[in-house]
């Protein structure tokens, strides 16, 4: 797979644009990464919102079915452990998942985390129709989010358009959804996710 340089530690100045790539790493990278969670099927609305004023700066989806995803349209998070196609993150696994919340929290943004959960079938096709989706453009990630959602059952009514608290707002009304919100009052340039190196590999861990 191709590497990168590894950012946990330093961010963009700004998330309210979102980003784009065109990043297609090989099948065996993808393949070696695959994590399976014992966590039943769901799907994660991930939001950032803009302290204080409340503004919406991204929209992504975890997708946890027969391997767990993130699909980060037009995102700027990655890590050199972490393959990804076209906006599809994989091997997201709890240290890689707290990578990824803790990348976008921080003081002048904090992370709402909302999840529903469906069944299996749904959440795969979920997973099919993110990798069928290609590459966002920039600051599209609500509208590609939703497009990709509004193809599954029972989220055919997702709202289009560019808002990510449009889109949240929605998402919060469906059956069983479950909320969290991840703060950190971190400078932007800083991360609550600490980093330790262990035989040559880093992982990282939320401070408590």
């Amino acid at each position: 797979m191709k590497r990168r340089v590894f950012i946990a530690a330093a961010l963009p100045a700004a998330l309210a644009a979102c980003g784009a790539d065109n990043v297609w790493d090989d099948a065996e990278a993808v393949k070696a990464a695959r994590f399976v969670s014992n966590e039943p099927p769901s799907i994660t609305l991930f939001t950032v919102i803009g302290i204080p004023r409340g503004e919406g700066g991204h929209s992504a989806l975890m997708i946890n079915g027969s391997q767990r995803v993130i699909y980060d349209p037009a995102g700027t998070w990655n890590h050199p452990s972490i393959p990804e196609r076209h906006d599809v993150l994989y091997g997201i696994t709890d240290n890689f998942k707290n990578f990824y919340i803790d990348y976008h929290a921080r003081e002048t943004y904090w992370v709402a985390e909302e999840r529903v959960p469906v069944s299996r079938e749904v959440a795969d096709l979920a997973i099919r129709r993110a990798e069928a989706n290609g590459s966002a453009n920039k600051a599209f990630c609500a509208v590609e989010t939703s497009a990709v959602l509004r193809g599954l059952p029972g989220f055919e009514n997702a709202p289009s358009g560019f808002s990510p608290l449009k889109l949240r707002n929605w998402f919060m009304t469906l059956p069983g959804v479950t909320s969290k919100r991840h703060m950190d009052g971190d400078p932007a340039n800083n991360h609550n996710v600490l980093i330790r190196q262990k035989n040559g590999e880093f992982t990282g861990y939320a401070r408590r």
